[in-house]
C-alpha cells in the first residue's frame, strides 16, 4: 500500500479522513503542534480516537512543532481570551497561515520518509484564502521544487459539507473527536463558532450528537 501524511487534528473531518484513508493506504497521521490554547486537549482525544479504531493501517502518531505566538502575539488562540462566539463569522475564526504551516512542515516530513502525498480536512463550506483547491495545488507544486521531492497535497473532502461527511460516517467514534475553540477536560465549551457548526452539521445530518458540551446547545450555525 502507498503511504499518505494525513494532518489530522483531532477535529471532525481530519478524524474521519484518518480513518477513510485507512481502508486502502498506509496512514500516516501528523499533528503539527503550534502552541495554541487548546492542543493539549486535541492531543488526548486524537490519541484515544487512534487507539479506537484499531488500525493496523494507522501508524503510530507523528508530532511537529512550529511555534506561531512569535507571530500571533496576543490573538485568541493562543491566549484562550476573547474566543469567538457562537454567532461570530467565520472570518473571526482565520488563523492566518494556518495551512502553509501545516502543509510546509508535513511536506518536509514526507521528503524524509518515502512519502509523496499529504491530505487535509478541507471541506467545501471552508472559505479561507489557504485552503483553496488552486492553493493546494500551487503549494503543492512549490514544496516540490524546493525539496526536490514530489509531493501532492490532496484534500478529499473539498466538495463535501460537514452534515454530509457526518452521514456517511455515522459509524465512526465521531464522539472521540474534538471541534472546539475553548475545550477544558475533553468537553466542549458549547459557545463557540466552532462547536455551533458542529452541533449545526449534525443536526444537518439527522445524526444524534453523541458530543459532550459544557453548556446545552439546541441549534448551531448551518453549513449543509
Amino acid at each position: 500500500m502507498e503511504p499518505i501524511a494525513v494532518l489530522t487534528s483531532g477535529g471532525l473531518d481530519s478524524c474521519v479522513m484518518l480513518a477513510d484513508l485507512a481502508r486502502t493506504r498506509i496512514a500516516h497521521p501528523i499533528y503539527v503542534q503550534a502552541g495554541l490554547a487548546w492542543e493539549a486537549e486535541e492531543r488526548k482525544v486524537l490519541e484515544a480516537y487512534i487507539a479506537a479504531l484499531r488500525d493496523v493501517n494507522v501508524r503510530p502518531l507523528t508530532t511537529l512543532s512550529v511555534p506561531v505566538a512569535p507571530m500571533y502575539g496576543r490573538h485568541w488562540s493562543i491566549t484562550g481570551e476573547g474566543v469567538p462566539g457562537a454567532d461570530a463569522p467565520d472570518r473571526a475564526v482565520f488563523l492566518p497561515g494556518r495551512n502553509i504551516l501545516l502543509i510546509g512542515l508535513a511536506a518536509v516530513w514526507c521528503s524524509t520518509h518515502d512519502t509523496h502525498e499529504i491530505a487535509i480536512g478541507s471541506l467545501e463550506a471552508n472559505p479561507f484564502p489557504d485552503a483553496s483547491p488552486e492553493f493546494f495545488d500551487l503549494f503543492g507544486r512549490a514544496l516540490t521544487m524546493g525539496l526536490g521531492h514530489d509531493v501532492r497535497v490532496v484534500a478529499p473532502y473539498r466538495g463535501l459539507f460537514k452534515s454530509e461527511l457526518i452521514r456517511r460516517n455515522a459509524g465512526l467514534p465521531l464522539e472521540l473527536s474534538l471541534t472546539c475553540a475553548n475545550p477544558r477536560n475533553g468537553v466542549h465549551c458549547g459557545d463557540c463558532n466552532k462547536c455551533a457548526e458542529r452541533h449545526g452539521a449534525f443536526i444537518d445530518a439527522g445524526v444524534t450528537d453523541k458530543t459532550r458540551y459544557a453548556k446545552p446547545l439546541e441549534g448551531g450555525r448551518r453549513h449543509g
